[in-house]
């Protein structure tokens, strides 16, 4: 993996010298001298920590509603029948129609949240409802004859199935959440964000600047990522006993 990173570094310190414009292509080492000018202002710390909490709010939110939704469908198919062709519109929908219609109801500073929430929703929703309808019918036949509680059945039968199918949910949906936030933000253009940040480096022509903010936005998606990932495999284990002591 480093080996392929530092190839692309290479092959972009290349294209930036052929080039010779760092008005078009500027070169790794401008863009790196550019995030440490940054991350030496305030304004830099907030609108990072504006943009992780509004973009990681309504990826949360879209978690925790897809699944629940996901959970009713199951076992009522009315509730079904009723959201599938809801969550197929949001998922045809272009992200950009999305966020145009939302200026119109909410306010921009709650946009990134409102968009992240609306894109998460229908893959969670489809990634519990497979899970969940994947879990193996004969062991839930069993649990029924020999009357076995709702939790114990959720944690030896149910979660096994949900938490491959949750787990590549999420993985899909935190990037898309974060793609979909930030270009909330710059549609919307809320003080102090990351997308305030981005379009004001593209509007006076910063591109080390803009790279730079690229580069946080990647780096920001992927530790959070990690954590949500690391923190439901946690909450997975400890849900199905498998961290408790023997």
């Amino acid at each position: 993996m480093a080996l392929a990173i530092l190839f692309w570094l290479l092959v972009w310190q290349v294209a930036s010298l052929v080039i010779g414009q760092e008005l078009f292509l500027p070169s790794p080492l401008a863009v790196l001298r550019a995030l440490f000018s940054m991350v030496q202002e305030q304004v830099f710390w907030l609108s990072v920590g504006n943009s992780l909490l509004r973009i990681g709010l309504g990826f949360l939110l879209g978690l925790a509603a897809g699944v629940l939704l996901a959970s009713f469908s199951v076992a009522f198919s009315l509730v079904d029948t009723l959201l599938r062709p809801l969550m197929l519109l949001v998922r045809s929908t272009p992200v950009a129609s999305f966020i145009i219609l939302a200026l119109v109801w909410v306010n921009s500073r709650y946009l990134s949240t409102f968009i992240s929430f609306l894109m998460v929703l229908p893959v969670i929703y489809s990634g519990t409802y497979a899970g969940l309808r994947a879990a193996d019918k004969s062991l839930l036949e069993m649990a029924a004859v020999f009357h076995v509680g709702f939790w114990r059945r959720m944690r030896a039968i149910y979660l096994p199935a949900l938490r491959p199918f949750l787990l590549s949910s999420c993985e899909l949906a935190l990037g898309m959440s974060w793609k979909s936030g930030v270009a909330a933000e710059v549609i919307g253009l809320p003080v102090g964000t990351i997308g305030e940040r981005l379009y004001q480096a593209k509007i006076y022509l910063m591109m080390p600047e803009l790279f730079a903010w690229t580069l946080v936005i990647i780096l920001l998606s992927g530790l959070f990522g990690k954590l949500i990932i690391q923190g439901l495999k946690m909450a997975a284990k400890n849900l199905s006993g498998e961290g408790a002591p023997e």
